[in-house]
């Protein structure tokens, strides 16, 4: 059993000029009308439909492999004998696509995890692939559940990590998969941030975030031994050091190990007093930290590692594994990577990663060393002409490299250019098959991914170079980027748009403010608009790692400097066209994130396009959702830059888009969402409960809700806590009845502080 546990998790953000000519979505140009000169313009739906096959899995026993595949439109799991037969759906999901699932050891049974509308409340569900039977292992309202292992020896168990008994703290328990029964191993009652089982399932490791933002780390012998500090880890090494797992005799434990270096190594140390002190290193890199680690599912011993500076490389540890490597890797083109193997580790699925093309998806045989292609996720799109993504690094004026990639169209620059910004920030871009990438370039567009200070991958001082530098010297690294790409020629200066996604979608806000004259347009994905009022909302089950965002980023305390570095102060600065788009169920970025920039919008009279889908939350994961977005993306794209335009033909209007504000954008068929009349009022209501009956009547996750707002309520200006009450009290009408009572003793708590007048 292989656990990684990782301080940061959770806390990962975490996928323009108006009257330029150009073409509109009136002037769109279909693939055929393209001159041989061009690059066929290539639907959308290749991009962002769903994939024809994706997400291989082989059962443990070797007998039979599942992927992910429509049924109905909507993703599923299907099951097929390896050598060849009809392939069966054995799920049944109707609304949400599955995109996360695995094989129990048992064989009998398929795991998968799916929340409700985007809001990231993970059920996880067992499938009985006979009877096609789905049983929802995890039936709790408003909790977070997670697989989190299996083992070889317990095939009808696995490892489940959930907040049912505390809104804030994950438990860990013991569940069997065919029952549902559940028994809780460890009860986390002080707010830790991760727990490592070893190979007895005894959590013997446990991670608290400490007052500094750094890491401290406990173990213990046995279930019933003493805890004592293993190894306690400061601020700066903290996003780099984590442990990983212990061996199966419980007596070494694996751990990636920033001590006294730059990059993350691969060590071993002595699960034992004092053994923190002397790791053995396995691998390291100067070049950029451990990322991907195989290990031996029989020993969990480390066998592979990989390190991603510009590309994705692999190390074989084991000299008894090199053959295999050498095999896979010339068995295709592309990246290949190891993604599922049988129970006795002699049969390996293999999936490739090709920047000018869809993935590949191999069946490889350890004792033949031969494999066997089985299918590509896409292949609609193999008769296209894609465009390479090229590494380049770019100097920031500081003299900090930036590892970036690059995508350019087909034709003589300099282009219109998107500078696309990942989210995170604690994440990274890397090399690879990018539908933005590709679907853009096929537009007219270059594309650029900047990997800005603070993104992870690159060493501890990369990303602690990124501490406190929201809104400076982080968006410094994006302008840098685009400026680079404009000194080679590559991009129009007076045609660049920033776009990005969470923490990008925070930065491309920041840009249209903080640089209002550099972006020709903007684009936010479920953005965050002011640091301040994100951090009071994040989901209670982040409590444990919030110190790391309050060190690296800001304080719920700091509020003049929270509000110096978010977008919403500086809304009046907006000149060029903005378009936002925002699921309503998101529980990292709470849909108040943009219905407040987009209100101080309106009241300066600042034209925005705002999209809200009601069933999604941190992104957009239904596909009908998906292409809309891109379908309104395309078009203003189209229109502030003059890339060429699909017409839309219908894509927003099979989605459940709302077009809450369309700005200076038309679409062909599209017009503003018109919110619900309101209900004829009833002729008696009944009395109004009190504060304290309200409070009773909630469930525990709504209760801790609101008392985390009412602890953060303080914290938030005056002037931010009024327009989120007039904000509340137009949305008041579209809340689900469930939900009513948070909404009112929020609204009431406003109001309280409102007219205190503090």
């Amino acid at each position: 059993m292989h656990s990684t546990l990782s301080p940061a998790i959770g806390l990962v953000l975490l996928v323009s000029i108006t009257g330029l000519p150009g073409l509109s979505s009136a002037q769109s140009t279909s693939g055929d009308e393209v001159s041989e000169t061009k690059t066929r313009l290539i639907p959308r739906s290749v991009f962002f439909g769903n994939p024809e096959r994706t997400g291989v899995r082989i059962s443990p026993d070797g007998t039979q492999m599942s992927y992910l595949a429509p049924h109905e439109g909507v993703m599923n799991v299907w099951v097929m004998p390896v050598e060849g037969g009809e392939a069966e759906v054995v799920t049944n999901s109707q609304d949400r696509p599955i995109r996360s699932y695995t094989w129990a050891i048992n064989g009998d049974q398929l795991l998968y995890m799916q929340d409700q509308g985007g809001n990231e409340d993970t059920h996880i569900y067992a499938v009985d692939v006979a009877t096609k039977q789905t049983t929802d292992l995890t039936p709790f309202e408003g909790v977070k559940a997670s697989l989190t292992g299996q083992h070889r020896e317990r095939p009808d168990e696995i490892l489940v990590q959930m907040n049912q008994r505390n809104p804030r703290n994950m438990d860990m328990y013991r569940m069997n998969t065919r029952t549902g029964e559940a028994e809780m191993i460890f009860q986390n009652d002080d707010g830790y941030a991760g727990m490592i089982p070893d190979d007895d399932w005894v959590v013997r490791g446990r991670a608290m975030m400490t007052e500094d933002g750094g890491t401290r780390f406990d173990l213990r012998d046995s279930a019933d031994g003493e805890w004592y500090e293993f190894m306690k880890v400061p601020m700066e090494d903290a996003m780099n050091t984590s442990p990983m797992g212990f061996s199966k005799d419980g007596k070494i434990i694996y751990a990636m190990d920033a001590t006294g270096r730059d990059t993350s190594a691969l060590v071993s140390m002595k699960a034992a007093r004092g053994g923190a002190a002397d790791p053995t290193v396995l691998f390291a890199s100067d070049k950029a930290d451990v990322g991907g680690v195989y290990t031996d599912p029989d020993t969990n011993e480390p066998k592979a590692v990989s390190t991603n500076y510009l590309r994705n490389t692999w190390t074989v540890l084991d000299p008894e594994l090199q053959a295999d490597y050498d095999a896979i890797a010339a068995m295709d083109d592309g990246d290949p990577n190891i993604t599922d193997s049988t129970l006795d580790n002699r049969t390996w699925i293999v999936v490739y990663t090709r920047d000018r093309g869809p993935a590949r998806f191999w069946i490889y045989d350890r004792d033949t060393k031969q494999g066997r292609y089985l299918f590509t996720n896409r292949p609609d799109m193999e008769q296209y002409e894609l465009a390479a993504m090229r590494p380049v690094e770019i100097t920031a004026r500081d003299g900090l490299v930036l590892p970036s990639y690059l995508t350019v169209p087909k034709g003589e620059g300099p282009f219109p250019t998107i500078v696309l910004v990942h989210g995170g920030p604690w994440a990274r871009d890397s090399w690879g098959y990018n539908p933005y990438h590709q679907w853009l370039a096929n537009r007219g567009y270059a594309v650029l991914s900047p990997n800005f200070r603070g993104s992870t991958g690159f060493g501890k001082s990369f990303v602690n170079a990124g501490n406190r530098e929201w809104y400076h010297a982080m968006q410094d690294d994006v302008n840098d980027a685009a400026d680079w790409a404009v000194k080679e020629g590559i991009a129009d200066p007076d045609r660049i748009a920033i776009m990005g996604g969470s923490y990008g979608g925070y930065a491309t806000l920041a840009g249209m403010t903080r640089d209002p004259e550099k972006w020709a347009c903007g684009v936010d994905i479920v953005g965050p608009s002011h640091v301040g009022t994100l951090l009071s909302t994040i989901p209670m089950y982040w409590e444990p790692v919030k110190i790391m965002f309050t060190e690296r980023v800001g304080g719920a305390d700091e509020t003049e400097w929270l509000d110096s570095i978010s977008p919403l102060t500086h809304v009046g600065n907006i000149k060029r066209p903005l378009l936002i788009a925002q699921g309503a169920n998101d529980p990292r970025v709470k849909v108040s994130e943009s219905d407040q920039i987009v209100a101080a919008m309106n009241e300066k009279s600042i034209p925005v396009t705002y999209v809200v889908f009601p069933d999604e939350g941190h992104g957009f994961a239904r596909t009908e959702n998906s292409m809309a977005f891109n379908s309104i993306t395309e078009q203003f794209l189209g229109k502030h830059l003059g890339g060429r335009v699909q017409p839309d033909g219908g894509d927003v209007a099979k989605s459940t888009a709302q077009l809450r504000d369309l700005g200076n954008l038309s679409i062909d068929g599209v017009a503003a969402w018109t919110p619900p009349a309101e209900p004829a009022p009833v002729a008696e209501q009944p009395a109004p409960k009190t504060p304290e009956q309200a409070m009773d009547s909630l469930t525990p996750a709504q209760k801790a809700e609101v008392e985390q707002f009412l602890k953060n309520v303080d914290n938030i200006p005056v002037d931010q806590l009024a327009m989120m009450k007039s904000i509340l009290e137009a949305q008041r009408s579209q809340v689900p009845e469930s939900d009513l009572p948070v909404f009112d003793l929020i609204l009431e708590a406003i109001n309280e502080k409102l007219s205190s007048g503090e």
